[in-house]
């Protein structure tokens, strides 16, 4: 895997945090991934505990079987050979020599726990994924809906695949927010969801765009607010007087967003320096020289 997220300390970490789910020795030290690993394990032990009545296809555990077999070739995970040679090596090294038999086994162990979260992932974002993404707020697989959103988000390999899956899940919150109309509170506690991962995939676009002076994180932007302002709108037309007026509020958002996307074009546009000052909705362009 290139993604930095299955880089050797972070495997070593999400291996000592899966031990410790399910009942393993407690290691104290704490790391900084810890908080981004912990939705990944948190699936894990969802699967564990809450199995839903969801069967895979052929085709698809044939595909997982054949990546897990393929990871634990590349990585050496249970040849014999690997085990030989690392023994070979410590021998004659001294006390040095003598811990690389239990580095290499330390090693082994993650890399084992890797495939685990692999296949934990593979399996969140197939089969019990398609059980729950039809669940509505307050149905039982709704956590669990929630839970795989999280493991993408996880196993995103950078900012942009992130950003562009958080404008996903706002999309998804409007269907919700659709369907759970007449419940005020249930309404609000969705549209609140969908502005939030609003803010955030835009708020990661947008700093991408700037970083990279690349308007393409922007096009997204656009595209995103063109569909889901026109789906807004449309919700006006069959919600109550208060549900209304919570709408506009997401619709005032949507327009929020619009301009600070021409903004920071039109910076990159006319060649601003990456601007300094950001807030909910990423970074915050000064106006191009005789622009008013």
């Amino acid at each position: 895997m290139d993604s930095d997220l299955f880089s050797r300390r972070r495997a070593e970490r999400f291996a000592q945090l899966l031990d410790e789910a399910n009942g393993g020795r407690r290691h104290h030290a704490r790391s900084r991934v810890d908080d981004e690993l912990a939705a990944l394990v948190a699936v894990s032990q969802r699967l564990t505990t809450e199995r839903p009545d969801v069967e895979s296809g052929a085709e698809f555990r044939t595909g997982l079987r054949a990546m897990l077999v393929a990871t634990a070739e590349r990585e050496g995970i249970g040849n014999p050979a690997t085990a030989k040679t690392d023994n070979t090596a410590a021998a004659g090294t001294g006390t040095r020599g003598s811990l690389l038999p239990a580095v290499t086994a330390r090693r082994a162990r993650a890399r084992g726990a890797i495939l685990v979260g692999i296949a934990a992932g593979a399996v969140a974002l197939s089969g019990i994924s398609a059980a729950s993404e039809n669940a509505l707020p307050g149905d039982a697989l709704y956590g669990m809906k929630r839970s795989t959103e999280r493991a993408q988000l996880a196993l995103a390999s950078s900012d942009l695949s992130r950003g562009q899956l958080f404008l996903d899940f706002a999309r998804t919150r409007l269907d919700e927010a659709a369907t759970v109309r007449g419940d005020q509170i249930g309404f609000s506690a969705v549209l609140d969801d969908m502005d939030a991962d609003t803010r955030q995939g835009v708020r990661l676009l947008t700093a991408v765009a700037a970083q990279r002076s690349d308007p393409a994180g922007l096009d997204a932007v656009n595209v995103f607010v063109t569909g889901q302002r026109r789906a807004v709108n449309g919700l006006l037309d069959r919600v109550d007087h208060v549900e209304r007026d919570r709408t506009r509020r997401s619709l005032a958002l949507l327009d929020a967003v619009r301009k600070r996307s021409d903004a920071l074009r039109s910076a990159i546009a006319c060649g601003l320096p990456t601007p300094t000052a950001s807030d909910a909705l990423g970074p915050a362009p000064g106006s191009c020289p005789g622009v008013r």
